[in-house]
């Protein structure tokens, strides 16, 4: 028995390579889902409910909810009825909860300072 490293006879793993999607976006390689960077560093007009998950860092299940809930505006389209954000309506749903979170920060404090 040897008493060096072992030696793996396996070929290497091929090298990852950036896949370009025909829409523009750019995937880390075209076997990673999730992860894209849009062209140019711009988000496109509508978004699905994975890129609205992706944006806000929670699952899609999720995203879908606050659609279901009427929390974040959205609209279907295609045959399929397919869920599409406009990047707007996601901008003002992050502002929205900014404020909720302020105004809940200042009744806490409120609250604090009642005798």
């Amino acid at each position: 028995m040897a008493d060096g490293p072992a030696t793996s006879f396996l070929p290497a793993a091929p090298a990852r390579q950036k896949a370009i999607h025909p829409k523009g976006t750019e995937t880390v390689d075209k076997h990673t889902k999730g992860v894209q960077r849009w062209q140019n560093g711009a988000m496109p007009r509508f978004l699905t409910l994975a890129d609205v998950a992706e944006q806000l860092q929670i699952n899609s299940p999720q995203a879908y909810a606050l659609v279901r809930s009427g929390e974040l505006k959205a609209i279907q389209v295609g045959g399929r009825g397919q869920w599409r954000i406009e990047e707007t309506m996601l901008e003002q749903y992050i502002q929205e909860r900014y404020a909720e979170a302020s105004r809940m920060i200042q009744e806490a404090k409120a609250k604090a300072n009642q005798p």
